[in-house]
């Protein structure tokens, strides 16, 4: 087994570059996502007894490294792109979020027997990564001190149920239509918008939407890579952001009664609106990768025997959370006279994030709905922490826990 902290770091890495190259490689692993392959090669790494179950890495991944991830993720945040959205978009996007609070609320309170005494932390994420993304999810997780078993039976689920719900939006605004419904009002895009640019099936190549209607490379790749090289200057102001940031959310959290990770979140959010901090290139790429360390550490900490012990139970619990999300704002949606392609792209900006709203939009061809999308799917990644902070401790305060 290995033991020494350098050599457990080494060896995390080269998962989580094995998980990347079989995203990109092959098509079942990019269905899953690079993210939970790491999860899923570290944890059987662990449980063959080469990783410890316990390594000083795995601390600092889980404090320092995660919250570092949270900060070059959130510097890529403009707020004042949110007032690109456009009215219809930003309250379609809104209700959402209400009605994924409201889903996790409930699938809490439903399933609370059988989730067990963690019940409340899983509300809370799921609130948070249903309103605007997966790092949402790890810093609420961080807040929480979620268990490693948990945390990764709840990312496998996350998984499984955003792809489930891809496939819903898709279908969705298709099925009004069929009924009479207008699928699409205002933002469906004129010939002009649309140009030459042929609607791409997602059923078909789930990569082929990215990039449509001449939705340019930042927007697109900026977790993987970057548009253009990082100098010596951007690194050097990246890294100090980073840790800066996080000890001086770190030394306000013990001066007010707030916890840190919304201390975090707010300074990130406040320093991301500089100008000279909009230029750093290389931020989300960062960030992303040591998200994915960080997601290994938790794989590595797995009981597999556990994970399948608690995952049907989460699983259940996140589908419930999204399907109640899914009744709101479709049905709230259509009674203000919400368009159904404005809802889905929407929706997607809720539960996959802005990646997931740009897919949708170009693969039915909401052209104007794109840019609005992912506009308000960074408001999410704004929001997200606060909201599931304030559903996880509700719901504590509801079971008692």
């Amino acid at each position: 087994m290995i033991n020494d902290p350098v050599a457990v770091l080494v060896v995390l890495a080269g998962v989580v570059y094995v998980a990347v190259q079989l995203d990109q490689q092959f098509k079942m692993f990019r269905a899953l996502g690079s993210a939970l392959v790491a999860i899923l090669l570290s944890m059987v790494l662990s449980n063959a007894g080469l990783l410890p179950g316990t390594s000083p890495t795995y601390d600092f991944l889980a404090g320092t490294g995660v919250s570092v991830a949270i900060v070059l993720i959130l510097l890529t945040v403009d707020v004042r792109s949110v007032l690109s959205a456009g009215p219809q978009m930003l309250v379609a996007f809104l209700i959402g979020a209400v009605g994924t609070a409201l889903g996790a609320t409930a699938a809490a309170l439903a399933l609370s027997g059988v989730v067990g005494p963690e019940t409340w932390k899983l509300a809370g994420q799921f609130t948070g990564t249903y309103t605007g993304g997966g790092v949402n999810f790890a810093a609420l997780a961080r807040a929480f001190d979620t268990s490693s078993d948990m945390f990764s039976a709840a990312v496998a689920a996350d998984v499984a149920v955003t792809a489930i719900w891809l496939i819903a939006c898709l279908s969705i605004p298709v099925l009004m239509a069929r009924r009479g419904e207008p699928a699409e009002g205002r933002l469906k895009a004129t010939p002009r918008e649309v140009g030459a640019e042929p609607e791409v099936d997602l059923d078909d190549d789930p990569g082929a939407a990215v990039g449509v209607a001449g939705i340019s490379a930042d927007l697109r790749d900026s977790l993987s890579s970057t548009v253009t090289p990082v100098s010596l200057t951007e690194a050097a102001a990246l890294v100090t952001l980073g840790i800066g940031l996080v000890w001086f959310a770190g030394i306000l959290a013990r001066a007010w009664p707030v916890p840190e990770v919304l201390l975090l979140t707010t300074l990130v959010l406040i320093v991301a609106q500089v100008p000279a901090v909009k230029r750093l290139s290389g931020s989300a790429m960062w960030g992303n990768y040591l998200l994915h360390l960080f997601l290994a550490a938790n794989g590595a900490q797995s009981v597999i025997a556990n994970i399948f012990a608690v995952g049907p139970a989460v699983f259940w619990f996140a589908a419930a959370t999204v399907a109640v999300h899914g009744v709101v704002i479709f049905g709230v949606g259509r009674l203000l006279g919400i368009e159904a392609s404005t809802l889905a792209v929407a929706s997607q900006a809720n539960v996959g994030g802005p990646a997931s709203a740009m897919a949708l939009a170009g693969a039915r061809g909401y052209t104007a709905a794109m840019l609005p999308g992912i506009a308000v799917g960074l408001l999410g990644y704004a929001i997200g922490n606060y909201t599931g902070f304030m559903i996880g401790n509700l719901v504590r305060t509801l079971l008692g826990a």
